[in-house]
Parts: structure tokens; sequence; C-alpha cells
């Protein structure tokens, strides 16, 4: 590679960017454990805590990783262990993460130059869609185009603003209802309506959600921002460009949003039957449909909770954890495998079972190798959550559901607990910070490591088949 010349500046620029561009997943490696270990020391600031004291380690970089994870789950009481100003570093690191590093560096670049280069191009559609990361032609159509990434970039930017400035607003006359004064509640709609948004599930009362737990109107503009939030920044494009022309939607956005209203309407459907002489009994109807959807809801990343998981039956419990593992869309603030993953496993299911070699969905031919992706992805989520509630449960003897229901929620980066991570020990909570750190970042740089690294193979060996089911 020829020696650049100009100011070191720019160099260094130039040296990142090539970077980012030939290894993006670990360049996604070192920009994630760059901002959590910045978060860590800040957090460990005496000046962070609201007794004036220094945290111990352990809880400054389980919130750090928590917070640039937008996980949601905590070793404290976030409401009342931190000071105001930790509250502002909590709130600024899970815009930072929600929006997605990647991403925010692409938007910095875009306000810095006024104009989006390829390198930038490149990493900002890498973030949205690793299959874009792949070299060489292709001729099918991916849900982001790199013609369109600039406009992705504005999508994202707008959209955290208006989303969270709307929910804010919808939420700040229920606070003052509830007693609260003007600018406490206007701190605390801005502060709830971005936890929505990056679906981290934080909240700034001791009392979480207690006062609201049957208020309709609150809960439902939990659930829109925490869905907005979980769709995905693609998905979120290409509506504002088209809301009312289905046929111009990519194959993407299609297969994300039918998969996600599914699941949503599947799994408040199945709390309503568990739950209608348990957790929901003496709920007049509509209140039990309000609970389940909204169970459903925060199930998929969302993280808020009216309900103690720690009480509910094993059969909740085991549908929140195949509701956490999925998670929400691609290239959005929610974690989990991702509903895309969930329906190409579907398809390639029914396409085996029918005896036919492609997977088609609305009119379209998916390529084996999204199949490999997917499959790739889900092996790595289960590998991550089996290796830590192995762990887990070999380091304190808790119960298996527990476990598993905390490990589920750090992997998907989902925020809901039975309590298990807070009592855990301080070497189990260092375990499920790596869990979220892997959720989070694992399967996003192993599908574009993967894709990237994809090359054409000369020659075919022989074939034969081994034995399967």
């Amino acid at each position: 590679m020829p020696l650049r010349r100009g100011p070191l500046p720019a160099r260094i620029a130039d040296a990142i960017g090539d970077f980012s561009v030939a290894t993006p997943a670990r360049f996604a490696l070192i920009v994630f454990a760059g901002l959590t270990a910045v978060f860590t020391l800040l957090f460990a600031l005496p000046v962070s805590t609201s007794s004036g004291h220094a945290a111990p380690f352990v809880d400054a970089v389980f919130t750090a990783v928590s917070v640039i994870c937008v996980t949601g789950l905590s070793t404290v009481d976030m409401a009342s262990y931190w000071s105001p100003l930790g509250h502002v570093f909590i709130f600024v690191g899970v815009e930072i993460g929600g929006i997605g590093v990647l991403t925010l560096a692409s938007i910095l670049g875009l306000i810095i130059s006024r104009k989006l280069g390829l390198r930038q191009k490149l990493l900002a559609a890498g973030d949205a869609n690793p299959l874009n990361l792949r070299k060489g032609m292709r001729a099918d159509a991916q849900a982001l185009q790199l013609g369109d990434t600039g406009g992705l970039i504005v999508t994202v930017a707008v959209s955290v603003l208006v989303i969270e400035l709307a929910a804010a607003i919808l939420l700040f006359p229920r606070m003052l209802l509830a007693g609260d004064d003007p600018w406490t509640a206007a701190w605390q709609s801005v502060y709830t309506a971005a936890m929505a948004f990056t679906n981290t599930g934080f909240l700034p009362s001791s009392t979480g959600l207690t006062p609201y737990a049957h208020d309709a109107w609150f809960l439902t503009v939990l659930m829109l921002a925490v869905g907005l939030g979980a769709i995905g920044f693609p998905v979120i494009h290409t509506l504002t460009r088209n809301p009312w022309r289905p046929r111009r939607w990519s194959l993407h956005v299609k297969l994300t949003i039918a998969t996600f209203l599914l699941l949503l309407a599947g799994g408040a459907a199945m709390f309503l039957a568990l739950q209608w002489n348990g957790a929901q009994a003496g709920l007049d109807p509509g209140q039990r449909v309000l609970q389940s959807l909204f169970q459903s809801s925060m199930a998929r990343s969302g993280g808020f909770s009216t309900v103690d998981y720690a009480h509910l039956d094993g059969a909740s419990l085991f549908v929140t954890d195949m509701l956490m593992f999925v998670g929400g869309g691609s290239a959005s603030t929610a974690g989990g495998i991702k509903v895309t993953t969930l329906a190409i496993l579907f398809l390639g299911a029914f396409a085996e079972a029918r005896g036919v070699d492609d997977m088609e969905a609305f009119r379209r031919r998916i390529p084996p190798d999204v199949m490999r992706l997917g499959v790739s992805v889900v092996l790595w989520g289960a590998t991550t959550v089996a290796a830590a509630t192995i762990v887990l449960l070999a380091m304190t003897r808790a119960r298996l559901d527990l476990v598993l229901f905390d490990v589920i929620s750090a992997f998907a980066t989902c925020g809901l607990s039975t309590g298990f991570t807070a009592s855990a020990s301080e070497p189990a909570q260092y375990v499920l910070a790596a869990t979220m750190f892997l959720g989070r970042i694992g399967t996003v740089t192993l599908a574009a490591a993967l894709a990237a690294s994809t090359r054409r193979q000369l020659f075919r060996r022989p074939e034969e088949r081994p034995i399967v089911g």
C-alpha cells in the first residue's frame, strides 16, 4: 500500500476508514469495547452516584455494558443509585448504543464533510445489512442499496429526534396528572421516551411502572415507541418514502413487518391464555388484552414490565424466553437473532418440506447464502446462551428457569429480569455482562465477517449425503 501524504489527522482518519471497511467486525468490537471502557470510567466517578462515593467496579462496568448495549439489566436500583449527572451519562450512552456506533460515525462524518464518501457509505450499508459488505455484484435487491445509505442516515437522525420527542410530548401530561412538577415531568418524559425508543427499559423513578401499570394511554405510548425502535431503520426509511405503496417495499421490509406483527399477536394470545386464571385473574377483558399486548411487546426487547417475572408460571417464562431470543428487526435498537432470521429459517423449512430447491416469499426468490447466514446467527446465539447458562448454573446453583431467563434477556439485550441478575455474585454478574456484550455485537459482527469473507471456490468436491434426522 503506498504511503499517504498530508496532515497527520487526515492520514489517521484514512487509516481508520480503511480498517473499518476491510475488517468491519474487528472495527465494531474495538469501538464498542472502547465506549464500554469510557463509560465504565464515567460511572466509576464519585459524582456519578447519589451517595458521592465511587461505584464498585462491577457495578460501573455492568452498567456501562448495559447502557452501551441498550440492554436494561442492572445490578443496582438505577433510579436511586445514580446522581443526576449519572443519569445524563446513562441517557447519552443509550442514545449512542441505540442508534448504533457505526451509523453514528456515518452521521458525524456526513455533518462534518457535508458529503458522504464511499468508505462511510460502505460502513453504514454494512451496519444496516451485513450482506452489503460482500464483494462483487449481486443481482438481488437488498433492503438498502448503497445509493440509499445517505437517505437512511438522515432517516436515523430524524426518526430518533421525531419519535422520541413525540413520545415525550405524549407522556408529559400523564406525568403531570400523576403529581410531578413540570420540570420533573419534562425530564422524566424525555428520559422515558429515550429508554423506550432505544429498547433499554430503564426508568427514572424507583416506583417503576407501578403508577401506570393499568394506564392504557401510558402503556400504549410505550408500546408504540418500543415498536418503532425495534422494527429497524431500513423499515422506517422505506415507510417514510412509500407508506401507501406496498408493492414498492423490499422483501426485507415485508418480511420484517409480517413476522413482527405475527409474533406480537401470537405472543399476546399465548400470554392471555396462560395467565387468564393466573397473573391476570381479576382484571377486566380490556385490561387483560392490554397487559397481554404489553408483555408481548416488551418481551421482544423493550424491557419495561408491569408484572413480577419471578412469580410468573413456567409456561409464561418460556414464552417470554422465545420472544426475547428472536428480538426485533435488523438494524434496529432491538437485540436477539432478529425477526427476519426467524422468517428465513421457516421459509427454508417450508421449501424443504415441499421439495423445492428455492426459498420464495412475496414473489421473490431468496438466495441460499442468506439461509446459511441465518443458520450461523442462530447457532451463535444458541451457543452463547447455552454456554453462559451452564457457567452460571455451575457458579450459583440457582434454578434453571430463572437463570435461563436472565441469560436470554442479556443476550437479546431485552432487560427483563426475574431478579437473578441483581442478586447474583460478582463473578456471575461479569458473566452476564459478557453475555450482553456478545449479544449486542456478536450476531452483527459474525454476520458481517461471514458476508465479507465469502470467497468464490473454483472447484467442487465429491458429493456424499449423511443421514439427518
